[in-house]
């Protein structure tokens, strides 16, 4: 409940609905189900649909498959905005807000905003149709959150006229298709009875030096389709 605790005024409006969602140990800072979730409110009517992950890494970026819309949130002097020059969550940024620009905080995070700018312009974040841009905003003081919907709309907009959005989505579904594959694939092969009866003994001899992983998994494969 920590999301409509945060999000008091929101979650109060008759028009919103917050659903919290734990991620159950799976990677990518969202829950498997996030994607059925979309499609659920979605049918309910909602037109905007908000994805709030958990703290991410660099490689922790599930949800850019997800979205139509990839804003990154960073915190002056957490030190993340020198990352941007390698690969991973910054790469795959639409826009990105420096929060907490307020108070004490307003000086850190105008320069936060420029070793960002000076980030991007040395990664691989090249799009010719888009920019990315860097903005502070502080929901204490609520302010600049309007500028960040104004990006939005946008990048929404330039996708559109580009003809980039709905191949962006059919990208998306076959992303989709293929973790489901994925997941479904491994599910059922660490629930198969004849799985579960060998595979610790595999691990043993791996560990041992008896045989190799590659090895322990052809064998294991084997039994799984027998």
């Amino acid at each position: 409940m920590g999301d409509k605790t945060r999000m008091e005024r929101l979650s109060g409006h008759q028009n919103v609905f917050i659903r919290p969602s734990a991620t159950s140990g799976f990677l990518g800072g969202v829950n498997r189900a996030t994607r059925e979730a979309v499609i659920l409110t979605e049918a309910a009517g909602y037109d905007v649909i908000l994805i709030e992950t958990v703290g991410v890494g660099q490689s922790e970026v599930l949800v850019h498959s997800m979205v139509d819309f990839f804003l990154l949130l960073q915190i002056a002097g957490a030190g993340d905005e020198l990352q941007g020059i390698k690969k991973g969550i910054m790469e795959m940024a639409d826009a990105i807000a420096v929060t907490k620009a307020d108070g004490d905080n307003v000086l850190k995070a105008e320069m936060c905003k420029k070793e960002l700018l000076n980030a991007l312009h040395y990664s691989l974040n090249s799009d010719k149709d888009w920019s990315v841009p860097v903005i502070t905003v502080s929901s204490l003081e609520n302010r600049s959150v309007d500028e960040v919907w104004k990006v939005i709309n946008e990048y929404i907009s330039v996708m559109k006229n580009k003809c980039r959005f709905e191949s962006k989505r059919k990208s998306q579904i076959s992303e989709w298709l293929r973790s489901t594959i994925r997941s479904t694939l491994e599910n059922e092969f660490y629930n198969a009875p004849e799985i579960k009866k060998i595979l610790s003994s595999f691990e043993n001899n791996v560990l041992e030096g008896k045989i190799s992983p590659v090895t322990a998994v052809e064998e294991l494969i084997r039994a799984f389709r027998s």
